[in-house]
């Protein structure tokens, strides 16, 4: 049996910020970080799993119009917010709306008091308050209006009343003129008049429509701000300019960290007796975990755990949440005495973010995903597409990839060196999972979901799936690169779409949601 309801009672707060998950976008934090001792519990699998991240602030706006009556003339629009009276109940059910979103969203949100909007005047109340994103509900009002609320520069989404309230004027009123399409449009006569939201940016009536943009936004918004060690230099499979298009365009801020240090770092750990009976009683912990196997030599799991706290050092040192490593499959080998394999699930498992190869064509997307999914992602080989099947296969795949339960797994060989420790990780057959295709760093990336439908143990890497295509699966056959994904369980292809426009790129589905 595999230990499937560990750690539930912390599944509710995965992606709260907790002390420790703040600590991590702090240099200040980890300044002490390399001690000579680890602590005990500096590695423990019952630990609630955690995203360091930063919440989303949202600027709820209600916009409203009160007319006045005139008699025998049309004096009113459609629409059930006329008064002052109508106004004040709709912003209290707007904020309960709200309320009851951030208490359910699984990612954390903070939502400012409603302001209501009659006037310019109003808008600049509006203008002042800082949010990353308004959430706008035009329930009626002019046009005018409507194009002063929505932001010159940053987010906006529009919620409309259909059935679930007082039904709102721009439930009919809203069109192309004031929002982007795919379809080339004329262009407006007043250059102010240019639209700046999307026909995507908009909800009606529905909550979790809502939702995921709204995490779409939280994760575009925390992937901009992550800061990630690359042990070994930053690179990019078969794409030289990944490291700068990371740093460009998603504002991924790369630490470069050379293993001359690292050398010193690890072979010091592992001459330290203290740190080497540390790890020795993690790693014991670790193979007593239920549904846990080892077929490879005791003391590269060991090794791994060493490897574990030397990597955790030189993030807290830097204040990062994500680590890669380049040369993994050589440079790391001699000098930890083992593989940096099992060690990235073990950070994976945790909440951090953990790649290896150092490929920066993939990270962005797997910080991203990290990111809408709130649980870990498996960066791995893709490859060549087949009656509706591909296989997955890497050495490193976490083993919560929920974010509560463990996986079974069997800790074996890494495949090509058949040295150290690797998991081969049994996902759940039948599991949804979604993934993310970039087509190297030209900009467009290629969604894809599937189903596991085995976990083979093919002489490839070692966490392995057969996963069939959902889809139009004969499409895959012109996207073949010879380049890693990334996996999360779930459907996510709406919410990775939504943000992909927020970096420019054009977002190509295989699969509809």
């Amino acid at each position: 049996m595999c230990c499937r309801d560990l750690n539930r009672r912390g599944f509710v707060g995965l992606s709260a910020i907790g002390a420790a998950g703040a600590a991590w976008f702090s240099p200040a934090a980890g300044a002490n970080a390399a001690q000579t001792s680890w602590a005990a519990n500096r590695w423990d699998p019952e630990r609630a799993f955690t995203t360091p991240a930063k919440p989303l602030v949202i600027q709820p706006v209600l916009m409203y119009a009160v007319p006045k009556r005139k008699v025998a003339s049309s004096w009113k629009s459609w629409g059930g917010v006329q008064s002052e009276e109508s106004a004040a109940e709709e912003a209290a059910r707007i904020a309960g709306e709200l309320e009851t979103l951030a208490k359910t969203a699984g990612f954390p949100l903070r939502v400012n008091s409603v302001l209501k909007v009659r006037s310019a005047d109003d808008v600049e109340r509006v203008r002042s308050a800082a949010a990353d994103v308004r959430v706008i509900y035009p329930a009626t009002g002019s046009g005018s209006l409507l194009r002063a609320c929505i932001p010159a520069d940053g987010n906006a989404i529009l919620f409309v009343r259909h059935r679930s309230g007082p039904v709102y004027y721009w439930y009919e009123a809203l069109s192309v003129r004031y929002l982007k399409t795919e379809r080339p449009q004329p262009a407006p006569q007043n250059a102010a008049d240019t639209p700046r939201i999307s026909v995507e940016d908009v909800v009606v009536d529905d909550p979790t429509e809502l939702s995921w943009r709204l995490r779409a936004l939280y994760a575009v918004k925390n992937c901009r701000a992550t800061r990630i060690v690359a042990l070994g230099g930053a690179g990019g499979k078969y794409a030289g300019d990944a490291p700068r298009i990371a740093r460009e365009r998603f504002g991924l801020d790369i630490v470069e960290a050379g293993y001359d240090d690292f050398s010193k770092r690890i072979r010091s750990a592992l001459n330290d007796a203290g740190r080497m009976q540390t790890a020795t009683r993690w790693a014991g912990q670790y193979l007593a975990m239920p549904g846990t196997a080892l077929d490879t030599d005791r003391k590269f799991v060991v090794n791994g755990f060493v490897l574990y706290g030397a990597f955790k050092d030189l993030m807290e040192e830097h204040g990062a949440s994500a680590f890669t490593i380049n040369s993994c499959m050589g440079t790391i080998m001699p000098m930890a005495e083992t593989t940096a394999c099992l060690t990235l699930s073990l950070l994976n498992d945790e909440g951090l973010l953990a790649f290896c190869e150092s490929d920066f064509v993939i990270i962005p997307a797997g910080v991203l995903l990290r990111y809408i999914a709130g649980t870990p992602v498996f960066l791995h080989n893709s490859t060549f597409p087949h009656h509706a099947m591909v296989t997955c296969a890497h050495c490193t795949g976490p083993r919560r990839m929920d974010g509560a339960r463990y996986e079974p797994v069997r800790v074996v060989t890494h495949y090509e060196s058949e040295y150290g420790a690797a998991p081969k990780v049994e996902i759940p057959v039948g599991q949804e999972v979604s993934f993310i295709d970039p087509d190297y760093t030209s900009g467009r990336w290629v969604g894809i979901r599937g189903v596991v439908e085995g976990n083979p143990f093919y002489d490839v890497c070692r966490s392995q799936q057969d996963v069939k295509i959902l889809g139009n699966w004969k499409k895959l056959l012109h996207e073949v690169r010879d380049s890693h994904w990334v996996m999360v369980y779930g459907d996510h292809l709406n919410a990775i779409g939504y943000a992909a426009a927020r970096f420019g790129l054009t977002w190509d589905t295989l699969s509809e949601t």
